[in-house]
């Protein structure tokens, strides 16, 4: 469950960024390896702040890590946070946004990731999204 508000009972093991690459209407989705946590799936670029670190700089880690893509903190856009519980851990989970001038030649962590696809918001609803990203897409696109 993800809540706007501190939930009761709220117990933070983790901190998480993500990021919607946006170009031109789209988004970018990351295919997780069937092995990973959430294998299988469609997630955006995302991934643990490490300690030391701030909301800023682990987004831009990740981004290019899991993408090959160097983006400045001038261009990320913070768009909200939300806490998120699930049965086995609770973590705060921070939604941020970067548009790309043009469609950029994704470079993907062949450890994380075996595909990747550009998807209208509306459109990624359809697929099998990690856990709650169907309502933060909601939440982040007003669908």
């Amino acid at each position: 469950m993800i809540y706007k508000n501190v939930p009761k009972n709220f117990r933070l093991k983790f901190s998480v960024v993500s990021c919607y690459v946006e170009h031109d209407g789209e988004i970018l989705l990351l295919h997780r390896h069937d092995h990973k946590s959430e294998g299988g799936r469609w997630g955006v670029p995302a991934g643990k702040i490490d300690q030391g670190e701030n909301e800023l700089e682990a987004m831009i880690r990740e981004i290019k890590e899991e993408t090959g893509q160097k983006v400045s903190a001038e261009e990320l856009e913070y768009l909200s946070k939300v806490y998120v519980k699930y049965p086995e851990y609770h973590f705060v989970y921070h939604m941020f946004r970067v548009k790309l001038d043009k469609k950029a030649d994704i470079i993907l962590s062949s450890s994380e990731h075996k595909d990747y696809k550009w998807v209208a918001p509306q459109g990624a609803l359809n697929l099998a999204l990690v856990r709650e990203l169907d309502r933060c897409l909601k939440m982040s696109y007003l669908l």
